[in-house]
């Protein structure tokens, strides 16, 4: 119960940060000066946010736990093996990218803003 708290309050420190802001308010500028108009898209918006919420948590899981974790199956067998948010993470990432698509946004070709950390 307590890990679900925890988790709680990341989501909520993460949607509340400048930079959560700073995404969603630059993607509702790409669909205004695109000409799209509509709640789908507003709600496409949401969905991308959301997202980017999930992949965050699961990029601070991969960088708490690292890329394997260790298992102990209770029968006396135990070891390492892949944390799942690595490829949880690149499912995230893809669905993220179909959305964009979807909505007609493009990266700019003009130079904008900072690099992605990888």
């Amino acid at each position: 119960m307590a890990r679900k708290r925890l988790c709680e309050i990341a989501v909520e420190e993460m949607e509340g940060s400048a930079e959560y802001e700073s995404i969603r308010s630059d993607l509702l500028s790409q669909l205004k000066m695109n000409q799209t108009t509509g709640k789908y898209y507003l709600d496409m918006i949401k969905d991308y946010m959301d997202l980017w919420v999930t992949k965050n948590l699961l990029l601070k899981d991969i960088k708490t736990r690292g890329v394997t974790v260790r298992y102990n199956n209770g029968g006396g067998q135990s070891g390492y093996k892949k944390n799942d948010s690595v490829e949880q993470a690149l499912k995230v990432n893809t669905q993220m990218l179909k959305i964009l698509d979807s909505i007609g946004i493009k990266p700019s070709t003009c130079g904008g803003g900072e690099d992605d950390e990888l």
